[in-house]
């Protein structure tokens, strides 16, 4: 059942919430599987999650909750939590102790969208490029951010599994004389430099710092990635421009090997906080040019769709799955 936004609650309520580096995005699920009272907080103005938590409850007038299922931008392994991207710090078990929950359900934020994947419209999705989707195949997902998310999706026959992992860390490919020069400068900061390090909010950063040490120019001092991004689809900043075009040319390499590693026949969705938000541009970038590129497999990646995920919050959907 797909979860929806509904004016009036019901008598029992969850919480939902998707956890990212940056941004914490609440919700509360009525027993009937709609999603209300959504707010984003930011990360980095609590000490932990806890904290959060609690500061949602009081601003949507302190419901009683005994449940709550969380997204979170990070593996999940055993009761302890540490953020990747964040500073949280935290035991599962303690945390529902401390906030009086019967029960609290952490998965991995990609985990979690891809358990949306079946439960969205066609209008949620923008497709890229040709292909048609595979009844029942395995779907891959991925999307920048703070981080880089990687997960899968497969079909049991019965219900759809999901495949939680950590394929933002793979050791990242170039395949052009200039990505391997970037490379070489990044190799410069990081012994291992993984697809995370390049193809995510502070992966801009980097390609751009990079691709300036590259030009000898001074770079613009300062720029968020929004502001690379901005320059970029203004075409106002030379050295900006090429950093979103290898952005793009990058994230189509990895999402190909992730296509091919699963046989993901039924599709490529991309999620995340910065390819919907780049519209047309993203369709005629080098995306779809470097997905399809890999010599022998070109025929068998041509037939393979890609779609940008364009709804709200596809991971609260995803998550709210945890309480079929």
């Amino acid at each position: 059942m797909n979860a929806k936004a509904k004016s009036k609650l019901p008598a029992n309520k969850r919480v939902i919430a998707d956890i990212g580096g940056t941004n914490a995005r609440f919700a509360l699920l009525t027993s009937n599987k709609f999603i209300q009272n959504e707010k984003v907080l930011a990360v980095g103005d609590y000490p932990d999650f806890a904290s959060a938590y609690k500061d949602y409850l009081q601003q949507v007038n302190n419901p009683q909750v005994l449940e709550a299922a969380i997204a979170i931008a990070n593996p999940i392994d055993g009761d302890r939590i540490k953020m990747t991207n964040h500073d949280w710090d935290f035991s599962i078990e303690q945390t529902r102790q401390h906030l009086s929950l019967d029960s609290l359900v952490f998965k991995n934020d990609f985990e979690a969208l891809a358990l949306s994947i079946p439960h969205l419209a066609r209008e949620d999705c923008h497709q890229i490029g040709s292909g048609e989707i595979k009844q029942d195949a395995p779907i891959g997902i991925l999307g920048p951010g703070t981080g880089l998310g990687v997960a899968g999706l497969i079909f049991s026959g019965e219900e759809w599994l999901p495949l939680a992992g950590e394929g933002g860390h793979v050791s990242l490919s170039p395949t052009t004389q200039r990505e391997s020069q970037i490379l070489e400068t990044c190799w410069k900061e990081f012994q291992h430099v993984s697809a995370e390090r390049l193809i995510s909010g502070s992966g801009l950063q980097r390609l751009y710092l990079a691709i300036c040490e590259l030009d000898q120019v001074d770079p613009k001092p300062d720029l968020t990635p929004k502001d690379i991004s901005q320059y970029a689809l203004d075409q106002t900043d030379k050295q900006c421009e090429e950093t979103l075009k290898v952005f793009c040319g990058l994230l189509g390499v990895v999402a190909g090997n992730l296509a091919l590693t699963l046989g993901a026949k039924g599709g490529i969705y991309i999620g995340g906080g910065i390819i919907p938000k780049l519209g047309s541009y993203f369709d005629n970038s080098l995306f779809r040019e470097r997905f399809e590129s890999k010599g022998r497999f070109k025929d068998y990646l041509k037939e393979i769709p890609v779609f940008v995920i364009k709804s709200e919050h596809p991971a609260l959907v995803g998550i709210s799955q945890v309480f079929d």
